[in-house]
C-alpha cells in the first residue's frame, strides 16, 4: 500500500471513528433526556389522575354530607323506611351524578342500594372499617368488577344510626378527561384473582386497548411499571402505573402511557441532521486527507526514488521537491551525506575485499581479475607461486606475530621487485604470487628473484634465512583461463614442496595425475563401504627352520573405474587427506576376523599388519585392538603390528606411549622399513621393537652391489646386539636368500619366497608347501 493512501486512510479512520463516537454519545445523551422527560411527563400525569380523583371524591362528599344531615332522610332511616330510602337515595344520586349509592346499617349490613341486595353484608370492608376508624371514608373500590370512586359517611340522629355511602364509576369519561388534561394515553384496568381483565377503560381504540392490557397484566400485577417507566414489549409504548386498589380478589391500575413516536420524535429528526453533518464532515475531512497525503508524501516519493537511485550506484547532487517541508529537507540532506559516507565505505570494502589485511598485496580475487585482463589482451605472461617451506614449524617455534613478520617482510620485497615482474599477490596463508611480464621465467631472472627474497630477516633479533619454493605456469602455454593457470600453479608448487626443491615448472599430464588424486580421495571413503577393498597375505619364514612364521597383511584397491590401485598411491592420498585412520579400521577388523576363520578351520596363523603416524598417536587404539582380540577369540601372538622408522618420528613420545600399552598386551613390534628413516639407535632403544625389518631397496640388489651387502650385515649384527630379530623384504631370487642365511638374518620375504596372495589361497599355499629348503639350511 502507498504511504499516501495509508496516510489518507488514517485519517479518514481517525474522523470517522471520532465522528461516529462523537455522534453515538451524543444521540445516547438524547435519547436518554428524551426518555426521562417523558418518564417526568407520565409522573406528572399520575398526578394529575389523583388529584382529579381527589377533586371529584370531595364533590362526592360534599353531596353525601348534605344527604346524611336531610331530616327526611333521617327520619326514614330511623323508620327503615325502605321505600323512602330507595327514593331518597335513588333522587341525591341523580343530582351528584354518582354511578353508585348505598346505605347500610351500623353492623354493615346493606339497607339499601342501587347495585346491592338489601339485607347483604357490607361489600367494601376495607373501606367501611376506614369510615369507622376516621368517621368517613374515601377511596376506590371494586363493584361488580369496576372501580369506583366512593365516599362512605356517618349518618346520625344525633346518635350514629347508619353509614350512606355515593360513588362514580372510573370509566371512559375519566379517562378522556385526563387524556385531554395530559396529552397522555391512560386506561384504567382491573384483573381479577386469575389475572383476566375484569373492566378496562382506555384512550387507545378498543382492539388497541384490550391488546395492549392483555399483555401487560403478569408485568402490572408483579410492579414492573409502577416503580418507575419501561418500554413496552412491543417497543411502541413508554408506560408507567399507578395502582387504584389492590385486594385479595381484584387489583385496579392507572396505566399511563406515552407514544414512542410522539416521544422520540425529535430525536429521530435531530438523528438524521446528525447523520447529514457528519456525512459532510466526512467529505470535508476526506478533501483535506487527499491533499495533506499529497502534499506530505510529495518530497517523500522525491525521497525515495533518489534513495533508489543511489543504490543503484548513481551520484545524485539534490533532491527536488524536499525543502518544502523542514523534517524532509533535513532527511534530504543526511541521505546526501550518506550518500558521501557510502561512497567512502564502498572504496574501502572494495579495497579490502581485493587485498590482504595483513601485508595489503591484492588477494586472489584482484589475482582473478587482473590475469583475466591480460589473458583479454593476449598478453604472454608468467606466474609464479611462492610458498614458505616450514612456515608451520616458524610460526610454533617463534609465535605467530614474528610469523606475521616473516610475510609482512617478503610481501614489502616483492613489491620492490624490478621488472619484468608486473605485480606481486597473497593468495593464502603462506602462498604468494608473483606476475611476471614475460611468457616463461628464465634461469637467470628467476636466480635473481629468489636471491632478493631469500636475502635473511630479523625475527626477535636472530636472522632467518626464509626456504622458499616456487610453482610456475605459463600464458599460453600452460591454461588460458585465470582458474586453470591458479590450479597449474598450485600443482606445480604442491610438486616443489614435496620434493623440497626451490622450483618447479607445470608439466603437461600433472593436472590429470592431480585430478586422479582427488578423485581417489573422494572415492576413499566409499571403497570400504561399496567393498572394494580386500587384503593380500605374504608369507615370512624362519630361516633357521625354513617354516612359515607369520604373515604379512597388506591391503589392495580395485577401484570400479580406474581398476587396481597400487597402495603406495592410494595409502599416501590417504595420510594426507585424514582418511587413514578409516582404512586402518577396516583393516584391524578384517584381518582379526579372517585369523578367526582360519582358527575355526584349524589353523593357528599369525598376521602383521601395519601402522601409520596417526596411528601411533591415537591413544585409543590399544583398547580397540583389545576389544577386537576379544571379539574374535585371538591370542595376542596372532596379531603382530609393523610401524615404520618415520611414522614414529613425527611424534616420539606419542607413539612410544602407544606401542608400550601394546606391548604390554602381548603383541610383537616390528620396525618396518628400516633404513631408509632418520631414527637413532637412541631412540629404537627406547621403543619395545622386537623386530627389525630390513627395507627391500638394500636388499634387491644385495648379491651385486657390496655396499647393500655392508649395510645389511652391520643392521643384522647391531640388531642381534640389542636382542632383536631381523627381517628381510625384497628376496626375489635364491642368490639373495644364501646371502641374508650366512649373514644370520632371522627371517625373510619376498617372491622368492610367494609373492602376496588372497585369503582363499592362503590355506592352500600351505598346504602345498609345508616347507622351504633354504640354500643355507644344509651348511648349519
Amino acid at each position: 500500500m502507498r504511504f499516501r493512501t495509508r496516510l489518507m486512510l488514517v485519517l479518514l479512520a481517525v474522523v470517522i471513528i471520532s465522528q461516529i463516537a462523537t455522534g453515538a454519545a451524543f444521540l445516547h445523551a438524547t435519547q436518554n433526556d428524551a426518555l426521562m422527560k417523558g418518564n417526568q411527563r407520565l409522573e406528572v400525569g399520575a398526578r394529575v389522575l389523583h388529584q382529579l380523583l381527589d377533586i371529584r371524591g370531595e364533590q362526592l362528599r360534599s353531596n353525601v354530607a348534605i344527604l346524611a344531615d336531610d331530616f327526611g332522610f333521617k327520619s326514614a332511616v330511623a323508620t327503615k323506611d325502605t321505600a323512602t330510602l330507595y327514593s331518597v337515595l335513588a333522587n341525591h344520586g341523580d343530582r351528584a351524578q354518582a354511578d353508585m349509592v348505598m346505605l347500610s346499617d351500623l353492623a354493615g349490613n346493606v339497607l339499601a342500594s342501587s347495585h346491592h341486595e338489601q339485607g347483604s353484608t357490607m361489600p367494601f370492608p376495607e373501606l367501611f372499617g376506614r369510615a369507622q376508624q376516621n368517621g368517613h371514608g374515601v377511596g376506590v373500590v371494586i363493584g361488580n368488577g369496576e372501580p369506583y370512586e366512593f365516599v362512605l359517611m356517618p349518618v346520625r340522629a344525633p346518635n350514629l344510626i347508619g353509614w350512606v355511602g355515593m360513588g362514580f364509576l372510573i370509566d371512559e369519561e375519566v379517562v378522556q378527561e385526563i387524556n385531554a388534561l395530559t396529552g397522555l394515553d391512560i386506561s384504567i384496568v382491573t384483573y381479577d384473582a386469575s389475572g383476566d381483565v375484569g373492566y378496562l377503560a382506555s384512550s387507545h381504540q378498543e382492539q388497541l386497548a384490550k391488546r395492549l392490557m392483555s399483555g401487560h397484566g403478569d408485568k402490572l400485577m408483579g410492579g414492573a411499571y409502577t416503580t418507575h417507566s419501561q418500554m413496552s414489549d412491543n417497543n411502541n409504548y413508554l408506560s408507567y402505573a399507578s395502582e387504584l386498589l389492590e385486594s385479595p380478589e381484584y387489583q385496579s391500575y392507572a396505566l399511563l402511557q406515552l407514544s414512542r413516536n410522539e416521544l422520540l420524535g425529535a430525536y429521530q429528526h435531530l438523528k438524521w441532521q446528525l447523520i447529514g453533518i457528519v456525512t459532510l464532515m466526512l467529505l470535508l475531512t476526506l478533501a483535506v486527507a487527499m491533499w495533506s497525503a499529497r502534499s506530505i508524501s510529495k518530497p517523500l516519493i522525491a525521497l525515495a526514488l533518489a534513495a533508489k537511485r543511489i543504490g543503484q550506484g548513481e551520484h545524485v547532487g539534490r533532491i527536488p521537491g524536499a525543502a518544502a517541508v523542514a523534517e524532509t529537507d533535513l532527511l534530504a540532506t543526511t541521505l546526501l551525506s550518506m550518500q558521501e559516507d557510502i561512497a567512502k565505505r564502498e572504496a574501502t570494502l572494495h579495497h579490502q575485499s581485493r587485498h590482504d589485511m595483513l601485508t595489503d598485496l591484492p588477494n586472489r580475487v584482484s589475482a582473478l581479475e587482473d590475469i583475466f585482463k591480460r589473458i583479454q589482451k593476449g598478453q604472454p605472461f608468467s606466474l609464479l607461486r611462492f610458498a614458505i617451506n616450514d612456515f608451520r614449524d616458524i610460526n610454533d617455534t617463534f609465535g605467530y606475530a614474528l610469523g606475521d613478520h616473516l610475510l609482512v617482510t617478503l610481501a614489502q620485497r616483492m613489491q620492490q621487485l624490478p621488472a619484468p615482474v608486473s605485480k606481486a599477490y597473497r593468495l593464502d596463508g603462506d602462498e604468494l604470487m608473483l606476475l611476471i611480464e614475460r611468457p616463461y621465467c628464465d634461469t637467470s631472472t628467476r636466480t635473481e628473484l629468489m636471491s632478493r627474497l631469500n636475502q635473511p630477516i630479523n625475527l626477535d633479533k636472530s636472522p632467518i634465512v626464509p626456504s622458499i619454493s616456487a610453482g610456475e605456469v605459463n600464458y599460453p602455454a600452460h591454461g588460458i583461463t585465470p582458474q586453470l593457470l591458479l590450479r597449474r600453479s598450485d600443482i606445480a608448487l604442491d610438486k616443489a614442496r614435496r620434493h623440497r626443491h626451490s622450483h618447479e615448472s607445470y608439466v603437461e599430464g600433472q593436472e590429470e595425475q592431480h585430478l586422479r588424486q582427488l578423485m581417489l580421495i573422494r572415492d576413499l571413503q566409499e571403497a570400504v563401504k561399496n567393498s572394494e577393498l580386500w587384503m593380500a597375505y605374504q608369507p615370512k619364514v624362519d630361516t633357521h627352520s625354513g617354516q612359515v612364521c607369520q604373515f604379512e597383511a597388506l591391503m589392495r584397491w580395485r577401484h570400479p573405474t580406474l581398476g587396481f590401485v597400487p597402495p603406495d598411491e592410494f595409502i599416501g592420498l590417504a595420510e594426507r587427506s585424514g582418511n587413514i585412520g578409516l582404512l586402518s579400521n577396516w583393516m584391524l577388523a578384517h584381518v582379526c576376523e579372517q585369523l578367526h576363520r582360519w582358527k575355526c578351520a584349524d589353523n593357528h596363523l599369525s598376521v602383521a599388519v601395519n601402522l601409520s603416524a596417526s596411528d601411533l598417536i591415537d591413544s585409543t587404539l590399544p583398547k580397540r585392538i583389545s576389544g577386537l582380540l576379544h571379539r574374535f577369540n585371538l591370542t595376542p601372538d596372532q596379531l603382530a603390528l609393523e610401524v615404520t622408522e618415520s611414522a614414529v618420528m613425527q611424534d616420539v613420545d606419542a607413539a612410544t606411549e602407544t606401542l608400550l600399552a601394546l606391548s604390554q598386551q602381548g603383541l610383537k613390534i616390528a620396525i618396518d622399513d628400516y633404513g631408509t628413516g632418520y631414527s637413532s639407535l637412541a631412540q629404537i632403544k627406547r621403543l619395545p621393537v622386537d623386530e627389525l625389518k630390513i627395507d627391500k631397496s638394500f636388499v634387491l640388489k644385495l648379491d651385486t652391489q657390496e655396499e647393500d651387502l655392508t649395510i645389511v650385515r652391520s643392521t643384522i649384527e647391531m640388531a642381534h646386539n640389542l636382542g632383536l630379530k631381523t627381517v628381510a623384504e625384497g628376496v626375489e631370487n635364491s642368490a639373495t636368500a644364501e646371502l641374508l642365511c650366512k649373514l644370520q638374518c632371522d627371517y625373510l620375504q619376498g617372491y622368492w619366497i610367494a609373492k602376496p596372495m588372497p585369503a582363499d589361497d592362503v590355506l592352500n599355499w600351505l598346504a602345498d608347501t609345508p616347507s622351504l629348503v633354504l640354500p643355507s639350511l644344509a651348511t648349519r
